[in-house]
């Protein structure tokens, strides 16, 4: 399907906000093409946020101030002063659910127009429509005329009768106000919202691994996520949670030492595979409460490393039961790219093509232009992928759909629009 995306010059900002850190891109679109290029960019360790849950507002809203500001002061020469007002966020997978849907509508013989792909996808977004949860995203994934399957691009085409399998992602509605009160406090408004995994799909894939099938897994601090891509789109996403910040707290536990010094040791010792040279390296652990350090504490690093890879493979073990019960079964691919600021563990590949069975390569931004090398990693996926998405694929948000659909369901669009606002 031929994209549209944002004209040149729009300024956009992205928000991802997780449970280690929260970080704000601001960009503009460079070209005709979408492609962005970023001009500021802040992110600060998080606080108030667990397992992706907003649990102390006020923490939660410090942090998010403090991040935005650092990015609108890095793109100050181009915003002129002008503070940022509108952005597009992350919602944590663990409060996103997956839905598969199809509609079918009336052609009459006449050519199908997008306006007739629109009343389909929104008949069936009225069928999911509910007060638990708000509608995240609609995403057709394949079309029938006259029972011929396989279409991708209906438009133009004739028929009687048309079919559209959608994948369709709710959010919960308790989690969301939490989000936008702790947003809107920091005089923010929410201009789209993208499901985690989806963003770093959409970040760190080519076009070939959309097409063909690929599943990416996100491991983020407090949640991994993960979504499967075929046919260009995203057809299944869930989360569980678990992550990074849970390897931290179990060698804090195992090694008795400090949060913050269990998170170094991961970073400078740690791996999701053993190697025989792990007996014969020694690594100094601070010990818990301890404030003399001149009296090392020395273990062998295969002490680490038998923490570490434990909660790894149990990770991609749960990845994988619930990628085996979500029934899609070939069309989860054959290949893997993990993103995720925990996927940067040594040897978390190995492992992954170990468990999962399927080639694995790891995923950063790679649609995004004059991204400093800071945040060029696979942890700045989701905030990458955020901007691709509201350049790209706003043509997949709910209201976008129900607000271009034609007059003759006028009546549609003021009863959507009374619950929208009601």
């Amino acid at each position: 399907m031929k994209r549209k995306h944002k004209p040149k010059g729009s300024l956009l900002a992205a928000l991802d906000i997780g449970s280690s850190k929260i970080a704000c891109f601001i960009g503009r679109v460079a070209d005709d093409e979408g492609t962005f290029e970023v001009l500021g960019v802040g992110h600060h360790a998080s606080r108030g946020i667990k397992n992706g849950t907003i649990v102390d507002m006020e923490q939660a809203e410090i942090v998010i101030r403090q991040t935005v500001h650092a990015a609108e002061n890095m793109a100050a020469g181009v915003m002129k002063g002008y503070p940022l007002r509108e952005v597009v966020v992350n919602l944590p997978g663990v409060h996103a659910m997956s839905h598969a849907h199809t509609a079918d509508i009336q052609v009459a013989g006449h050519e199908i127009t997008g306006n007739d792909v629109r009343r389909a996808l929104a008949k069936a977004q009225e069928q999911v429509v509910s007060d638990e949860y708000e509608l995240i995203h609609t995403i057709p994934m394949g079309y029938r005329i006259d029972g011929h399957e396989g279409i991708r691009e209906p438009r133009g085409m004739y028929g009687q009768h048309m079919s559209v399998d959608i994948h369709m992602v709710t959010g919960d509605i308790g989690a969301l106000r939490n989000m936008a009160t702790a947003i809107g406090r920091s005089h923010l408004d929410i201009t789209a919202l993208c499901v985690s995994t989806y963003a770093s799909g959409l970040a760190s894939l080519v076009e070939d691994e959309m097409d063909l099938g690929c599943t990416v897994i996100d491991i983020g601090g407090g949640v991994t996520s993960f979504a499967v891509f075929q046919g260009g789109v995203m057809i299944y996403s869930d989360a569980i949670p678990v992550g990074g910040q849970h390897i931290t707290g179990d060698i804090a536990r195992g090694l008795t030492t400090a949060l913050q010094d269990a998170e170094r040791l991961k970073i400078l010792y740690g791996s999701a595979m053993a190697s025989h040279m792990d007996e014969s390296e020694l690594i100094d652990v601070p010990r818990l409460g301890e404030d003399d350090h001149h009296a090392p504490n020395h273990v062998p690093r295969s002490l680490l490393v038998g923490i570490i890879q434990p909660r790894i493979e149990e990770i991609f073990e749960m990845v994988r039961a619930r990628l085996h019960d979500s029934g899609l079964g070939n069309a989860v691919g054959r290949r893997v790219v993990l993103t995720g600021g925990a996927s940067q563990i040594a040897g978390i590949r190995d492992l992954a093509q170990h468990v999962l069975d399927k080639q694995v390569r790891l995923g950063k931004p790679i649609r995004l232009t004059g991204l400093p090398d800071a945040v060029s990693g696979p942890a700045f996926a989701t905030a990458a992928g955020l901007l691709t998405y509201i350049s790209e694929r706003g043509d997949e948000m709910p209201a976008e759909i129900m607000a271009q659909v034609e007059p003759g369901s006028l009546l549609g669009r003021i009863k959507y629009w009374f619950r929208e606002n009601w």
